[in-house]
């Protein structure tokens, strides 16, 4: 289902469709909703974001990416990001180059029985453009800790050429923090 929602956004993004079929997906959109609205949970029993052997963890704000090296230091993959993440002419839009940052370097700052943490902050160094519909291969990594302190840097490329790199701090929950 993840999947098809990712590749509507991908075809709304891309179209121009007639008044006629807009009313008629319309519809069909306000149908979905519907029936999907008696199976709401709450937060903490969602399946969306926790399905981690899923692209992008089943969340659909999130780019589909694919961890494929795990371990307590180090996360490698690839991401691919869709039409539904274009910014203009053929490249992604900035503000989804984070996203992906975010969701990947605390997915990292959590393995290996780490508590939850929350981003202090994050920096993105734009190195070159980031295009849309290509395979693209990421790494994050720990940089250091220090008591509750995490501190993470990654890369994206496409092939041999960085187009983006990050450094974030994220910060162990206390707990009982929401």
């Amino acid at each position: 289902m993840v999947d098809q929602l990712r590749m509507f956004l991908d075809r709304v993004a891309a179209a121009v469709p007639p008044p006629d079929l807009v009313n008629e997906i319309t519809k069909l959109a306000a149908e979905f909703n519907a029936r999907l609205q008696s199976h709401e949970v709450a937060e903490y029993n969602q399946v969306a974001g926790q399905l981690i052997d899923l692209p992008g963890r089943a969340q659909l704000l999130t780019p589909a990416y694919t961890v494929e090296e795990l371990d307590d230091q180090r996360a490698a993959g690839h991401v691919r990001f869709g039409r539904h993440h274009l910014g203009n002419n053929g490249a992604v839009h900035g503000g989804a180059i984070p996203l992906l940052f975010d969701d990947l370097l605390g997915r990292l700052a959590l393995v290996g029985g780490r508590p939850k943490s929350r981003t202090a902050y994050l920096h993105i160094d734009y190195r070159s453009i980031t295009p849309i519909d290509e395979d693209l291969q990421f790494e994050a990594w720990f940089e250091r800790e220090e008591g509750r302190k995490r501190v993470l840097r990654g890369a994206i490329r496409h092939n041999e050429r960085v187009c983006a790199e990050a450094h974030g701090l994220f910060v162990a929950l206390r707990p009982g923090q929401p």
